[in-house]
């Protein structure tokens, strides 16, 4: 695994982390089954479902899992980059830990991230989260919503431009995009503290999975898409954390077994898109080997 620069090294806690051992094809359950993690249902443990969604198979194909019954991938743990959660956000989307050490919510940074490469590629992005009170709110916390999940809202690339700050929406929108078929290109879903497995127990994170994949990946806006579904860190000393594939374009039954982080997962979007390797995405290799 990577460890990456002075802050991006991997922090002294471990745990079933983002880059872990391997991607492969199983059911959601699969995340509190993964051998040898334990899902983040404590303090420090969150989740986050980013969704792929590239228009262009033949990319995809050579870098993509499958996740979910009859159509998935699984990837073995994913290694995080640090503890606590933020740094682990801010690497997945911009290949650093951007110098945040902790859960801030006051801080940003002029880094660049995936927003910006999407968008000078012409492409769309949005980040769908659960409990935000209204579209480009940028509060700290609000009931079972918190900002230090969404890591776009730490960026002053998109803080700066009131467009892109309204592309963070509540997660009710994504039901309202999937209908209009007016779906991203790429999506981040953020579950609450409660469906993410941080204040409430593995079994309510995986009824709320169940409930909520299988209309997505039903979905004819996702015939030639990925979804992924990770963690961004452990509760266990064990620095690994459950990670799964999904969707049309992932062979069934298919693992993706080198260890990989969160750096990876981004090199593998980066690579789907064209678009330029960010940070230490450049540093790593893709999820190859499970894609159709």
């Amino acid at each position: 695994m990577d460890t990456g620069a002075t802050e991006d090294a991997a922090s002294g806690r471990a745990g079933c982390a983002e880059g872990s051992a391997g991607i492969s094809s199983s059911p959601p359950s699969a995340v509190r089954r993964s051998r040898g993690c334990r899902t983040p249902g404590g303090a420090g443990g969150v989740a986050t479902r980013p969704l792929l969604r590239p228009r262009g198979r033949d990319r995809v194909r050579e870098q993509g899992a499958r996740l979910g019954p009859r159509q998935s991938g699984r990837a073995d743990p994913l290694t995080q980059k640090r503890d606590p959660s933020l740094p682990n956000y801010l690497a997945l989307v911009s290949g650093s830990t951007q110098g945040i050490t902790d859960d801030c919510t006051n801080c940003t940074t002029g880094g660049i991230s995936l927003a910006d490469t999407l968008e000078a590629k012409g492409r769309t992005w949005k980040a769908y989260a659960e409990g935000l009170p209204r579209a480009g709110w940028t509060g700290a916390a609000s009931g079972r919503y918190v900002k230090r999940h969404v890591p776009f809202l730490y960026f002053r690339r998109v803080l700066s431009r009131p467009a892109r700050v309204r592309n963070v929406v509540p997660l009710a929108a994504l039901a309202h995009d999937l209908a209009a078929k007016r779906l991203p290109d790429f999506a981040l879903v953020v579950p609450d503290m409660c469906h993410n497995m941080h204040d409430c127990p593995v079994s309510t994170g995986d009824a709320w999975l169940a409930r909520f994949l299988p209309p997505l990946l039903r979905s004819r806006q996702l015939a030639n898409s990925g979804v992924f579904v990770i963690f961004d860190e452990s509760d266990s000393t064990d620095p690994r954390v459950a990670a799964l594939a999904l969707g049309p374009v992932v062979r069934p039954g298919s693992r993706f077994a080198p260890a990989m982080s969160h750096y990876g997962l981004l090199r593998t979007i980066d690579d789907a898109w064209g678009l330029p390797r960010l940070g230490r995405s450049a540093r790593v290799a893709p999820v190859t080997g499970i894609w159709r």
